[in-house]
């Protein structure tokens, strides 16, 4: 496929895709994902998908099977490789974009030494389709959570960058960059729409009430 190739639906995008593994990193549609790869089967994989069509699906293992090949969560996202760069010592530096999340319908055992899943696409179609206005959307009680959660917290934030960012790119962001489990991130991921997932961020902030903020310290930090 070109470079330029615009994906518009499920059936423009492939069957089979490589996946890497990875807790605790979210990619999200129109989202971007910057990775250090230094691991063989991984330098492996970008080499193929320079070749190809550039696309790599992101995915948190499930906490079960080995650590040399964990179980993979039910839903990624397939980013397109969208800037590289090889370092002196043989690493790439990598930016990923979000293209559509994906339901892992198999995995197969693939010849190459990294994993390869079959994707099914059509429960976020809508991934694919522009994007809309957010006209009307509602961040006050996202706000609201996310200053308690920071004061809470001893962590700072740019709140000028915070007022002025769009709903979608605040919203994922925010799920992306705050220090959330991995189960939580999942479910942040899975949200059916931006609003859906709001509504769960706000959740997992106020839930951090409940921790007593056990990690906090009392040097203020930035999130970041």
């Amino acid at each position: 496929m070109v470079a330029g190739y615009v994906y518009r639906k499920p059936g423009d995008l492939p069957a089979t895709i490589p996946v890497f593994p990875l807790t605790g990193a979210l990619l999200f549609p129109r989202g971007q994902l910057p990775l250090n790869i230094f691991e063989p089967r991984y330098l492996n994989m970008i080499d193929d998908a320079l070749t190809g069509n550039r696309l790599i699906g992101m995915i948190q293992p499930d906490g079960t099977g080995d650590p040399e090949r964990p179980g993979l969560s039910r839903v990624g996202c397939v980013g397109k490789l969208t800037s590289f760069t090889e370092t002196e010592d043989g690493r790439y530096l990598i930016t990923l974009t979000g293209i559509c999340r994906f339901v892992v319908a198999r995995e197969y055992r693939a010849p190459t030494p990294y994993r390869q899943v079959t994707a099914d696409w059509q429960s976020f179609a809508d991934d694919l389709k522009p994007v809309g206005s957010f006209a009307g959307f509602d961040r006050t009680n996202l706000l609201e959570a996310l200053r308690a959660y920071l004061d809470r917290n001893n962590l700072n934030a740019d709140w000028g960058s915070i007022d002025q960012a769009q709903a979608e790119p605040l919203v994922n962001a925010l799920s992306a960059l705050c220090p959330f489990a991995p189960i939580e991130k999942q479910a942040l991921l899975e949200a059916a729409t931006i609003e859906d997932r709001r509504d769960v961020l706000i959740a997992l902030l106020n839930m951090d009430q409940g921790r007593g903020g056990e990690e906090a310290d009392d040097e203020e930090r930035p999130l970041q």
